[in-house]
């Protein structure tokens, strides 16, 4: 039977929805500017009112933990979990499995919420009612980018566009149905725990390399495109870049574990590191009276410098002036992760096959 909606997609008032089934994990760290709202709105969900909300904490060293544990004396629904060793610092990967290990059992759905995002109004019953919609195994949905100070602002609107994400069906707007990989939101536990969970020697794209041991189990992903969560970037240029160093190593990792074809939106920045090396020994021919070697070795890297830098105009057309500087966030991004990815095939270790015992039920 389908299962009934309103207009906004929450599911309608005389549709029987507890929410007893539902596991909501948050895995966080040092996220005490943040996580009291991010529970409140998972709280404020009417139809999920006996879903257990867990905060997985990986190790944090701010009031995190002691703001989580007040909000659960005040409701018992929510809880936190905490690393097994207090000196260890785990994983966005390692956090989930743990909250799974510890609360998931008589639990049919895991919604998992990051902390660093702003959701829309019934989030985890709007999942729910997408996967009973479709018969999906897991719904996973579209990102919205905003920033916050003038770096986030044009590393949003690079993100926002082709420029940053290169077509990426759950970073743009209006792209829904059943897809390969997207931002992880709803997926039943049982395939969850049947594919082992995430590989906890993933530190970043350990959702991408998940979604491949699920469709290869036969599992199925719906992309959501009317639940559309809003993230907050990094603000620094450091920030920025380690994240997306990680982002390529993570990527490296999966490949080196699935193998497959790339897809051109990723192929083309693994050119990008390499092409910029090549550039910078631009000025040895030069030196050696070799004008046109020169000339060779540093118009691909111009190129792409300019091409950046004249999208992120383009990008700020309409007067943001923040936007319009897009450009310089991108290359960050994309020489990050090309940076990364390469760190991670000449260096390794390779993760080799996945051998993390299951997640029990």
């Amino acid at each position: 039977m389908e299962q009934q909606t309103d207009a906004s997609g929450a599911p309608a008032p005389d549709v029987a929805m507890s929410g007893d089934d539902v596991l909501i994990v948050i895995p966080a760290l040092n996220e005490e500017a943040h996580i009291a709202g991010v529970v409140a709105a998972m709280q404020a969900d009417a139809a999920m009112a006996g879903a257990l909300i867990v905060v997985s904490d990986g190790g944090s060293r701010d009031r995190t933990v002691e703001i989580v544990r007040g909000i659960g004396m005040r409701d018992p629904r929510v809880r936190v979990a905490v690393p097994e060793r207090p000196d260890s610092l785990g994983t966005p990967s390692a956090n989930v499995n743990r909250a799974v290990r510890q609360f998931g059992a008589g639990r049919r759905w895991l919604v998992r919420v990051d902390a660093h995002a702003a959701y829309p109004p019934a989030y985890a019953s709007r999942l729910v009612a997408a996967a009973l919609r479709t018969g999906a195994d897991c719904v996973v949905t579209p990102m919205l980018t905003r920033g916050r100070n003038c770096f986030s602002r044009a590393a949003a609107a690079a993100q926002n566009s082709l420029l940053g994400t290169g077509g990426s069906a759950h970073r743009l707007a209006g792209r829904g149905g059943w897809v390969d990989h997207g931002h992880h939101a709803l997926m039943r536990l049982d395939a969850f725990r049947d594919a082992g969970g995430y590989d906890e020697a993933f530190s970043h794209n350990e959702d991408a390399e998940l979604d491949l041991r699920l469709a290869k189990a036969g599992n199925r992903i719906w992309l959501a495109d009317d639940v559309m969560l809003t993230y907050y970037p990094r603000g620094t240029a450091r920030g920025l870049w380690r994240q997306y160093f990680k982002y390529g190593k993570g990527r490296a990792m999966t490949v080196s574990r699935h193998g497959g074809s790339r897809k051109l939106r990723q192929t083309i920045p693994l050119l990008i590191a390499p092409m910029l090396l090549v550039g910078a020994l631009a000025p040895l021919p030069w030196l050696a009276g070799m004008p046109l070697l020169a000339a060779l070795l540093a118009l691909p890297s111009l190129g792409y410098v300019a091409l950046c830098l004249l999208y992120g105009a383009w990008l700020g057309r309409h007067g943001d002036g923040c936007a319009a500087l897009a450009g310089v966030p991108a290359m960050i991004m994309h020489v990050a992760w090309s940076a990364g990815y390469w760190r991670q095939v000449l260096a390794g270790p390779s993760p080799g096959a996945f051998t993390q015992p299951a997640i029990a039920a």
